[in-house]
């Protein structure tokens, strides 16, 4: 049983990547500062960022701020769109780690599946990978057929794909391939933006186990064996949300949670996407 939040899944190289991270999207400022320091005082050991993200240097402050040693915080940043290509991604890697203050992160994505470009931009991260200042590598909001792309040239599977993932977006058939091949699924948007909150067999399951909608949902996650990365900027929240370590769904809920899946996404089609924004 996972009953900790200090408690990790393995990565496909060895790594360890906390169950439930803390995003930053959207955050940034001032803003970004204080609820990295929230989060990583309630205990959360992963902090997730983006170069586009525009909070790597609030997010490196925090983590330096905070009284816990780097070793103990997983830190995730990602290469951005106009950034792709070898030379660009490795120059991109250098200035993110300057506004990181660290000399390495524990995982480094590619943002978004640039065509033409992110064939490129993983051998530079297989690079990185090689070097060791990048400890784990993956990508993100990678569908089945760019995975399949990427790995007709790639050296190293990707060790995690962070996709939009929540009762109503599973994408069954991206699990399915991503565990046949080694790669972790993480979620962005696990709790749909609260959305998860107006579903009522979420609500209900809540009512039985003395959680909200949001706490079973996240539950319900990594019990499948997704990593999830829920944010916000209010304190309560992010206490409420590493909340779910001293429950656990019976089979039966996780299957009423499973056939809640409507294909219906909160954020960009990965098929759908201006690159260059």
């Amino acid at each position: 049983m996972i009953d900790s939040i200090t408690d990790s899944a393995t990565l496909h190289n060895g790594v360890e990547i906390p169950w439930l991270g803390f995003g930053t999207f959207q955050l940034t400022g001032a803003t970004a500062e204080r609820a990295v320091t929230w989060a990583l005082d309630v205990g959360y050991r992963s902090v997730d960022t983006a170069a586009v993200y525009h909070n790597e240097v609030e997010v490196g402050a925090a983590i330096r701020n905070s009284g816990v040693a780097r070793e103990e915080i997983f830190l995730t940043t990602k290469v951005w769109n106009t950034d792709q290509g070898y030379d660009a991604t490795m120059s991109a890697f250098e200035a993110s780690l300057e506004r990181l203050g660290t000399d390495y992160v524990d995982l480094y994505l590619v943002h978004w599946p640039v065509e033409g470009m992110f064939g490129e931009t993983w051998r530079a991260l297989e690079e990185l990978h090689s070097t060791g200042r990048a400890r784990a590598i993956g990508v993100s909001n990678f569908l089945v057929h760019h995975l399949e792309e990427l790995l007709k040239g790639a050296h190293v599977v990707p060790m995690v794909n962070q996709v939009e993932f929540h009762p109503r977006l599973q994408q069954p058939k991206l699990q399915a391939f991503c565990r046949d091949h080694g790669i972790r699924l993480e979620a962005w948007r696990p709790i749909m933006k609260g959305g998860v909150l107006d579903i009522p067999e979420l609500v209900e399951i809540g009512q039985g186990v003395g959680k909200s909608a949001v706490q079973v949902t996240l539950r319900w996650m990594i019990q499948k064996g997704v990593v999830a990365i829920p944010r916000s900027s209010q304190r309560e929240h992010v206490e409420a949300n590493a909340d779910i370590f001293d429950f656990e769904l019976t089979p039966e809920q996780m299957g009423l949670i499973d056939d809640l899946d409507r294909d219906m996404r909160t954020g960009e089609d990965p098929d759908n996407f201006d690159f260059g924004s």
